[in-house]
């Protein structure tokens, strides 16, 4: 009889909940759950009636909707801006590329819009008038153009003579080009500097001291030239057999006055 009312008594033991317990506690949780959702939601949807709650649905499903349609707009016109950028940026691309119409620079201008006024007494529409570097160029046509606007190009980058690549519509500047040779020219050019003296050539001191008077000085001694009024020579003719110094003695003028050596034969010259 004890030991089944002790099994009772365990049976009956407050430390372990019986089934009954746990549903009565998940009851609870689930009644706490909707109180906190009640208190979520506006009071006036609690108050509202069943129409009120479906117009209110249906408004703010076209609300919805019109946002939607916004955003679709939006969406298209950036598409189209983008596409135009990008249209622009090709034609910038076009009007930089080549063909250039070459040109070369004459001359590079600052014009004072103020002074000019002044002198010739006229009315100038300032805001019309360009303001900066102002050039003069020579086209590969033979005509000579002056820019207000130089162009792409920076002033400080351009000098006289310099080669260039034009508009051919609105003669602007886009581009530098490279000094233009002739690929014959650079091919006849030597690439090592002549190193030879006169000291080595030996028994020509007179066509030595010739071609010194011929084209050294007048090369290194201008301006003396220039003062005393003598007409320089264009150049010194070496002629004679092969193996007597004649090209020796051009490679120690071009040494002494620190000139580009061209090698070519006579045949070259035709052409």
């Amino acid at each position: 009889m004890e030991h089944q009312d002790k099994k009772e008594g365990e049976d009956q033991d407050p430390k372990k909940p019986n089934q009954s317990g746990d549903a009565d506690m998940k009851d609870a949780d689930g009644d706490k759950k909707e109180e906190e959702e009640e208190e979520v939601l506006d009071s006036d949807i609690l108050n509202s009636s069943t129409r009120d709650i479906i117009t209110r649905r249906r408004l703010l499903e076209n609300d919805t909707r019109i946002m939607r349609s916004e955003f679709q707009r939006l969406t298209h016109e950036k598409q189209a801006m983008l596409e135009k950028i990008k249209d622009n940026v090709d034609k910038i691309d076009n009007n930089r590329q080549l063909p250039y119409l070459v040109g070369n620079v004459v001359e590079i201008l600052d014009l004072d819009v103020e002074a000019d006024a002044a002198e010739e007494g006229a009315n100038v529409d300032l805001d019309a008038t360009r303001v900066g570097k102002s050039a003069v160029i020579k086209t590969s046509t033979r005509q000579t153009i002056f820019l207000p606007l130089i162009g792409l190009v920076d002033h400080e980058k351009l000098k006289p003579g310099d080669l260039i690549g034009v508009n051919k519509d609105s003669y602007l500047i886009l581009d530098t080009l490279p000094a233009e040779y002739d690929s014959r020219v650079k091919a006849m050019e030597v690439d090592e500097k002549p190193t030879e003296k006169y000291t080595d050539v030996g028994g020509l001191d007179k066509q030595i001291e010739e071609l010194v008077e011929a084209v050294v000085w007048p090369m290194k001694e201008a301006e003396r030239f220039k003062k005393i009024g003598i007409k320089a020579p264009k150049g010194a003719l070496m002629y004679g057999p092969p193996g007597t110094g004649k090209t020796l003695l051009a490679r120690a003028c071009a040494a002494q006055t620190e000139a580009t050596f061209l090698k070519l034969a006579g045949p070259q010259l035709v052409q």
